[in-house]
């Protein structure tokens, strides 16, 4: 056992104490009594629940908000689209293969525009059968295929013909890279905002 897991044991324990102390001292009857633990031990799970998944429920709430306020991830601005920085420090973005939706990671940091194997099947995209090319990625080496995507549209960007690679490596991440972004006028960060011209 960790020394978190002795942490917690040793609070559920001092909690629970605390409670029958409580109930045991104001002498109720058992029914009165069972009713009263049901209801703490209901306030400590949505307590717990409420500590243990704080991050996601703050995402949620943050999405709920842009959405009522009308401050959505990402906007187009005349002819230049900003994208909001996402709650994990990432810049995500929604496009379109050849017709076919897609979420994409924006990485400046990789050479190429890598799509996962699962996505590119859905594109309907060629995947070259041979051997594969080796990736330097941030999880390590993986070894992909060589595509291209005909037309792919993000906002009002729009470019085709553009080589990609594909493996089943990047899970379902698909990742708009430095081929991609060369193409543009311009692309920067900006009142944490990535805004690309295109």
């Amino acid at each position: 056992m960790t020394t978190d897991q002795s942490a917690n044991v040793i609070w559920y324990v001092l909690a629970a104490t605390l409670v029958l102390s409580a109930l045991a001292s104001r002498r109720m009857p058992l029914k009165s009594t069972m009713l009263m633990v049901l209801g703490w031990a209901g306030i400590f799970a949505v307590a717990l629940v409420a500590f243990s998944y704080h991050r996601e429920l703050g995402s949620a709430a943050k999405k709920v908000g842009r959405e009522a306020t009308g401050q959505a991830e990402q906007r187009t601005d005349g002819t230049t689209l900003r994208i909001s920085m996402a709650d994990d420090g990432h810049y995500w973005v929604d496009g379109d293969i050849n017709g076919t939706n897609a979420r994409f990671l924006i990485d400046s940091g990789a050479t190429t525009t890598g799509l996962s194997r699962q996505m590119a099947l859905a594109a309907g995209l060629n995947i070259d059968g041979g051997p594969g090319i080796a990736l330097n990625t941030a999880n390590g080496t993986v070894v992909a295929q060589r595509s291209s995507i005909a037309r792919l549209q993000v906002g009002p960007v729009s470019t085709g013909d553009l080589p990609i690679v594909v493996s089943d490596k990047f899970g379902d991440v698909n990742v708009l890279g430095m081929n991609f972004l060369s193409r543009l006028k311009g692309w920067r960060v900006e009142n944490g905002e990535m805004v690309l011209q295109p």
